[in-house]
């Protein structure tokens, strides 16, 4: 069986190709990927060629962890059956790629374990379900509050915030930098950080992967707050010490999502709580993903690059 995939030879060296997959197993599923998302965090990392080293790392690879499609062939061990719609996580099943990520292809095979049902009028945002997972990740759980600050609008930043809202928490403060990216906001205020006089923010969340503003939002919050850092950080971090030390400063790292938040989000967006509408912004056939993926992560105006695999040959 063979797909036809994006194909990450090296740095900035994308193509489209077909690969061999692997045979499925009983307890396998054959995904036909309708939508698959492009991160503008560890895919440009692996993009660029400044990603650490990374368990399981090496080119060539296919990228991609945010795919949604329909099951076209189902194991006799998997509960699912042909015609269900998915969400899937990326996938390892290239004879001739490392399949670190694995999801930016027409067809993809994996283990049912993975893979999360979604109802298919969702389309093009059913492929957001992680990102979204990974902001609920961040805020869900024993002695987590939500952030009464959010450094950066994008796709991440906007779902803390609407995520936040659902949880019937006052509406947060957004700073971003970005005047193009100030907009699209629903029942809470984004500013840039020059126009911001508060300085007593019990918990911040950074958004924006930026860690040179660690100094600036230590100033932000107030005795004993919280600065989360829920975007990807190459270069190592640091901080002045003394201003930390008076605010009694806390960090905390949110990791990846799991899969019951993955579960967890659908339901809040099955049953309206979570909206996924508006942060797409591009959409590009798969056949033309080497150009997809410099828009999406050169371009400002970009929030989410969707790649259309239906009509893939």
């Amino acid at each position: 069986m063979q797909t036809l995939a994006v194909l990450l030879n090296g740095p900035r060296d994308l193509s489209v190709e077909s690969l061999h997959l692997t045979d499925p197993t009983s307890s396998d599923l054959v995904i036909e990927v309708a939508h698959s998302g492009i991160s503008t965090g560890t895919e440009k990392l692996f993009w660029s060629g400044q990603m650490p080293p990374f368990p399981g790392m090496g080119y060539p690879l296919v990228p991609g962890y945010e795919a949604a499609g329909e099951v076209v062939e189902a194991g006799a061990d998997t509960g699912y059956r042909v015609g269900d719609h998915v969400f899937v996580p990326g996938a390892s099943c290239y004879r001739d790629a490392f399949g670190l990520f694995g999801g930016a292809a027409r067809r993809v095979v994996t283990s049912a374990d993975r893979v999360t049902r979604i109802d298919a009028g969702l389309g093009a945002e059913g492929a957001l379900l992680a990102l979204a997972a990974t902001a609920r990740h961040a805020m869900a759980g024993l002695d987590k509050a939500v952030p009464d600050l959010i450094v950066g609008h994008g796709v991440l930043g906007r779902l803390l915030a609407r995520l936040t809202i659902a949880a019937g928490a006052p509406a947060p403060t957004v700073w971003e930098v970005n005047a193009g990216r100030r907009t699209g906001a629903d029942d809470y205020q984004v500013i840039a950080p020059q126009d911001d006089p508060r300085r007593d923010y019990r918990t911040i969340y950074d958004a924006s992967g930026n860690g040179a503003l660690l100094n600036e939002l230590v100033t932000r919050i107030c005795k004993g707050g919280e600065i989360v850092l829920a975007g990807f950080y190459t270069e190592p971090l640091s901080f002045a010490f003394p201003p930390a030390f008076m605010k009694e400063a806390r960090f905390r790292i949110a990791a990846e999502w799991t899969r019951d938040d993955l579960i967890a989000t659908r339901a809040l967006v099955e049953n309206g709580a979570l909206s996924l509408a508006g942060l797409i912004t591009h959409q590009a056939a798969a056949q033309d993903a080497p150009s997809a993926y410099r828009t999406a992560f050169d371009d400002p105006a970009c929030l989410k690059m969707i790649l259309n695999w239906k009509d893939a040959a």
